[in-house]
């Protein structure tokens, strides 16, 4: 018999990650091995896992972010999203981010153990109400020549509207980034240039409509 798939838990609110460990750990095949509260914490206790599911919105850096950071140090490492958005955005974003799967919060009880063994073999797992519109959605851009929807900003300005919308100064986040303190004010320039936006109470808007901190 196989070792258990050991799991990693990424999840700012220690309630979730304790529902999601008791789904994971009633499974013989699956273990909870470590839990993070932020996706940088994620990043770094990632080394010893097989699998590691991940929420969008989380402190210093997102599921997405970690995803990101994950796929190039462990391309052999699983990823999943948890997530409470049902939003069409952020399961392509998943997906180009390295996930190889896409689960809701609202119906882990019954996907996620499926979900996981999914993704130790491989394969791809996309909640089952969402499947035909999002194929379909894909395929009718395809045919009408479209690209998927742009990013709106890049990958470095988004770890910049997060970490201002969390109240971090310009020093603090430039530490936090290893870059100058120039280098964050042209980038919060650019994106306060690029979104149409005057001030850092419409950047946290934003970054709450965008998923990128919890309200």
């Amino acid at each position: 018999m196989s070792a258990p798939t050991r799991v990693l838990l990424a999840d700012d609110h220690t309630l979730v990650r304790r529902g999601v460990r008791l789904i994971l750990e009633g499974e013989p095949d699956l273990t909870v091995v470590a839990e993070a509260g932020d996706g940088a914490e994620a990043v770094e206790l990632a080394r010893e896992v097989d699998l590691a599911v991940l929420d969008i919105a989380m402190p210093r850096m997102t599921g997405l972010q970690a995803a990101r950071e994950l796929s190039r140090r462990l391309p052999d490492l699983r990823i999943l999203i948890l997530t409470m958005y049902d939003n069409e955005q952020y399961f392509f974003e998943a997906l180009k981010a390295g996930a190889s799967g896409y689960v809701l919060k609202s119906v882990a009880d019954r996907d996620l153990v499926e979900a996981c063994r999914a993704a130790v073999r491989d394969e791809s797992f996309v909640y089952p109400g969402a499947e035909r519109a999002l194929v379909r959605s894909y395929l009718d851009r395809l045919h009408r020549g479209d690209d998927l929807p742009a990013r709106a900003v890049t990958e470095r300005e988004e770890e910049i509207l997060k970490l201002v919308a969390e109240g971090h100064t310009t020093k603090e986040i430039g530490e936090l980034l290893f870059i100058s303190a120039k280098t964050v004010e042209r980038h919060r320039a650019n994106l306060l240039h690029k979104l149409g936006m005057r001030d850092r109470l419409e950047l946290t808007r934003y970054a709450i409509r965008a998923g990128l901190i919890d309200p």
